[in-house]
C-alpha cells in the first residue's frame, strides 16, 4: 500500500482531506503525533520542536546545530511511522522529509483565498482583512522555511505527484481521486522502496541519537551518516580521539545497527 503526504497552505482543506482519505482507504492519519513521538524518543520538548520547524530562517542561521537535531528527530519519527505503511501524513513538509521513497504519493492541495479566509475568520474570530493577512503570513513562513532547509520553492509543482485545486472539485471528489491514484502499482510498497525507507530511518535515528548522547552532543553535526540494511557508515573529522570513541560507542549501542564502518571517520588529536 501507499504512504500519502499532503502539503497545504493554512486553511486550505488539507486536514479535512487527510481525514477523508483515512476513512476511505482505512489508513492511519498522522500529523502532530509525529512531533510528539520525536519529542518523547529523542528527549526534545514538543513545543521546542514546533518552534524549531516553524521558525523563520533568521532563527536557524543562529542555531544551525539545533536545526539539524530537530530535523533528524522529526524525520526519524516520521519514517518509523511510515514503515508501518498505510498512512496519510499532513503537515511539516512530509513530501520533503520522505524524499526519494518511491511509494510515497506526494499531494499538494490548494484552495481559493475566499474559502481560506472564511475558515480563518471562523477559527480565530478575525475580520476579513486580518484573516487574509494571517494566511499570507503563514504561507510566507512555509515558503521561507522550505527554501532555507531544502533550497526548493514550496510552490513548485514538480515537487508533487498530484496537485488538487478545491476551487471547483468538491473535497469528497478530490478524496476519491487521490485514493484511486494511491491504489496504482506505482505507489505500492516494494522490497526496494521499503528498504530505502528503512535506510532513511536509520540514518536519521543515528543522527538524532548522537545529538542526544551527552558524550557527543553538538559534535554530531560533524559526522556524516549513511546506512544500508542495518550497516552504518560514518565519515568526518572530529575534534579529539575521545569524541571519536564516543561516536563509535553511541552508534554501536543502538539495537537497530547491525555493524559500523568507520574507515572515513577520524580525529584531529
Amino acid at each position: 500500500m501507499a504512504i500519502i503526504t499532503i502539503s497545504r497552505g493554512t486553511f486550505s482543506g488539507g486536514k479535512r482531506l487527510a481525514a477523508c482519505l483515512g476513512a476511505t482507504l482505512g489508513y492511519r492519519v498522522i500529523s502532530r503525533e509525529v512531533l510528539v513521538a520525536a519529542a518523547e524518543r529523542y528527549g526534545v520538548r514538543e513545543e521546542t520542536l514546533v518552534k524549531g520547524i516553524e521558525s523563520p530562517p533568521t532563527f536557524w542561521e543562529r542555531f544551525s546545530v539545533d536545526r539539524q537535531k530537530y530535523l533528524a528527530a522529526i524525520t526519524a519519527a516520521l519514517c518509523r511511522e511510515a514503515l508501518a505503511d498505510n498512512m496519510v501524513y499532513h503537515g511539516h513538509a512530509g513530501h520533503l522529509l520522505l524524499a526519494g521513497i518511491a511509494h510515497v504519493l506526494r499531494v499538494r492541495v490548494i484552495a481559493p483565498m475566499a474559502t481560506r479566509r472564511t475558515e480563518a475568520m471562523a477559527a480565530h474570530g478575525l475580520e476579513a482583512k486580518e484573516a487574509e493577512a494571517y494566511i499570507r503570513a503563514r504561507d510566507a513562513e512555509r515558503v521561507a522555511w522550505t527554501k532555507f532547509l531544502y533550497n526548493v520553492d514550496w510552490h513548485d509543482a514538480s515537487l508533487y505527484d498530484l496537485v488538487v485545486n478545491l476551487e471547483k472539485i468538491p473535497l469528497e471528489s478530490a478524496c476519491l481521486t487521490i485514493a484511486a491514484v494511491a491504489d496504482r502499482p506505482e505507489f505500492r510498497a516494494t522490497p526496494s522502496s521499503t528498504q530505502a525507507l528503512a535506510d532513511l530511518f536509520l540514518v536519521n535515528h543515528v543522527r538524532a541519537s548522537l545529538f542526544l548522547d551527552p558524550e557527543v552532543g553538538a559534535t554530531a553535526a560533524l559526522v556524516e551518516v549513511a546506512a544500508r540494511q542495518g550497516v552504518v557508515t560514518l565519515a568526518g573529522i572530529l575534534p579529539s580521539a575521545r569524541q571519536h570513541a564516543a561516536v563509535l560507542a553511541a552508534v554501536r549501542a543502538l539495537p537497530e545497527v547491525t555493524s559500523v564502518r568507520a574507515e572515513l571517520l577520524g580525529a584531529r588529536a
